[in-house]
């Protein structure tokens, strides 16, 4: 997949914004997707930040059935998709679609000449038929030199349909250094960002593809609800980026 073909999956020529919810209950979720699907954002990812895997599932089992034209990607914390995959291929024996699936830690390592934990996740894959967002040189997991980025990023595009970086924390915005390098590396693949974004800070992110973004369109203090005028301010400044490729 390259990076026209992504967008085109939305309809956009503009950078895809995602918004990320962190889960607590179905109702709270609800009430954020329909703050989102009202401003026109183009999907969502749920992650469970509070609670482990086998309890968030009914929640996107319910999610899926409120909105079962909804695009849907999911994020188990802390989990590859060694283990992801497997559930995700449940849920869509059930019918429970899910879109994409988000893993902070793609085991990319630049440093050996065999991706071989890529290999098994890739496996591991098997016929479950969403898209694969691969953290690479991702916050809170082994760090990568900056020398090694482009590194990194090239060998990702081997292994996930989008490869996927973020700033040093939650919240924090990327260095353009960064972006620049994987860009450069990775071509015409797709490639998402999944920390710092802000409606201020988004016009510097033009050659992203998804700005996937919770904190930065959020309440201030609140971790878990959707401001709805931040959201619009981002999608404004997407839609204006589209507007000058």
């Amino acid at each position: 997949m390259n990076r026209t073909d992504f967008r085109a999956l939305f309809g956009m020529r503009a950078p895809v914004v995602l918004p990320v919810i962190h889960v607590l209950d179905t109702t709270r979720s609800l009430q954020n997707i329909d703050v989102l699907r009202k401003e026109g954002a183009h999907g969502c990812f749920l992650i469970n930040h509070d609670f482990g895997v086998e309890p968030f599932l009914p929640i996107v089992r319910e999610v899926r059935a409120a909105h079962p034209d909804l695009w849907l990607g999911l994020n188990f914390l802390a989990v590859t998709g060694l283990y992801a995959f497997p559930q995700l291929a449940e849920l869509e024996r059930e019918g429970c679609r899910v879109d994409a699936y988000w893993a902070d830690d793609a085991r990319i390592d630049e440093r050996a000449p065999r991706q071989s934990e890529a290999q098994a996740i890739a496996e591991a894959r098997g016929d479950w038929t969403g898209l694969y967002f691969g953290g690479t040189a991702f916050k809170k997991q082994r760090p990568v030199a900056e020398g090694d980025y482009g590194r990194a990023a090239e060998i990702a595009c081997d292994w996930m349909d989008v490869v996927c970086t973020s700033g040093a924390a939650t919240g924090i915005e990327a260095r353009d250094m960064k972006i620049a390098t994987f860009r450069q590396a990775i071509g015409d693949k797709p490639l998402a960002l999944a920390s710092g974004i802000t409606p201020e800070n988004a016009h510097r992110y033009a050659t992203v593809d998804a700005f996937m973004v919770a904190t930065g369109i959020n309440y201030d203090g609140n971790f878990y609800d959707i401001d709805r005028a931040r959201l619009r301010r981002l999608l404004d400044v997407a839609e204006e980026l589209g507007d000058k490729t």
